[in-house]
């Protein structure tokens, strides 16, 4: 049997090497999974350490996905094992997740993430942390969550807040799709290359002048980005939320959460995407939205390691008081698309139930990610 993710050290022309990690369960969309988190984890710290190495490299197997999203079907059968309890598979999941997350983001050489096909979920965790982050023409990016009664989580604490006015909240709330030159726009990705140049960019940069500091680099990398981008950008995809950006920060200027969604459901158009959105958060959780609405207003001024620690707090809580098992049920599991949230509707949330979520079940010297820097 194949291991879930494989590792190569790809020599260069100056004598040093590149670290290339694949994502190996095509079948799944490369779901991540914990046993992929606990092999790319001591990877990346050996890479990390290693002078010989002087970058790396991620992508997903296959052409459909980088990463779909985390293996949620594990976590599904833990909590209906013990229902209302913190269960060890779910803190372990999140936890070491969020710190794979939290290294890429601190990553001290240039680090570089293919993000072709389906990137969602856990992917958007993998991916936003990368210095170099490139989409192609048939990326497609999204934090979904709402869907299955969970939040916007590995960072997006962090990135939503750092969007255009109005986007971010409204990703959250609608878990609206998104493409690379959407990415571009949004500080989602920061280079556009054609699936069919992966190949020939690996190539091009083991024949780079590769040197000992790490700013050096990364100016290379991007100087190399920067080649190939020259000959594929006509490909760009058109864009969809650039033009909309005046209408999503007005649908997402309220009081609060609920006048917020009345405002995007209930707005006029015959814009495709947009009904797409309104249809998922019509549909959506409502203690999803709720979280979202406060998780972005609580996190505005956090670190990013405290980012990840009131993720974790939240997601934890969602697994043990939330809707996150029914979402997967009726998505994967029984597959019948009809969740019986909690809650009929955004307005019947009470503030208190809300709150409790984000109230950590550990003393803060005891958090998993206390050592966060």
């Amino acid at each position: 049997m194949e291991a879930v993710v494989l590792f190569e050290e790809i020599k260069t022309q100056s004598g040093h090497k590149i670290g290339l990690a694949t994502l190996n369960s095509e079948k799944s969309l490369n779901a991540l999974s914990l046993a992929m988190i606990q092999r790319l984890q001591p990877q990346l710290d050996a890479w990390a350490d290693d002078a010989e190495i002087v970058a790396v490299m991620l992508r997903g197997a296959g052409e459909k996905a980088f990463c779909a999203g985390g293996d949620i079907v594990a976590m599904y059968n833990a909590m209906v094992d013990k229902p209302g309890i913190l269960v060890d598979e779910v803190a372990d999941f999140f936890g070491q997740e969020y710190r794979l997350d939290y290294t890429i983001h601190r990553y001290p050489k240039p680090f570089i993430l293919w993000g072709h096909g389906i990137v969602m979920g856990g992917g958007m965790g993998l991916m936003n942390g990368a210095s170099h982050r490139v989409v192609t023409e048939r990326s497609l990016l999204a934090m979904p969550e709402i869907s299955i009664g969970l939040y916007p989580d590995v960072g997006a604490t962090h990135f939503l807040n750092k969007m255009p006015q109005g986007c971010g909240l409204f990703l959250g709330l609608t878990g609206a799709h998104i493409n690379a030159t959407d990415a571009l726009y949004l500080d989602l990705a920061d280079h556009f290359i054609t699936a069919d140049q992966f190949q020939p960019l690996l190539e091009r940069l083991t024949t780079a002048d590769w040197k000992a500091e790490e700013q050096a680099n990364r100016a290379l990398v991007t100087a190399v980005m920067a080649e190939f981008e020259l000959t594929c950008s006509a490909q760009k995809p058109a864009p969809q939320i650039e033009p909309l950006q005046p209408t999503l920060a007005q649908l997402t200027q309220a009081e609060d959460v609920t006048d917020a969604v009345e405002q995007i459901i209930h707005y006029e158009t015959d814009n495709p995407w947009l009904q797409r959105a309104q249809a998922t958060l019509r549909a959506g959780c409502p203690m999803t939205a709720h979280i979202v609405w406060n998780q972005l207003a609580h996190g505005a001024d956090l670190s990013l390691a405290d980012c990840f620690r009131l993720e974790l707090t939240l997601s934890v809580q969602c697994c043990v008081r939330g809707d996150f098992a029914e979402g997967i049920r009726a998505l994967l599991i029984d597959k019948d698309k009809n969740p019986n949230w909690q809650h009929a509707s955004i307005a019947e949330v009470d503030a208190a139930d809300v709150d409790a979520f984000f109230t950590s079940p550990w003393q803060a010297s005891e958090h998993p990610l206390a050592d966060l820097a």
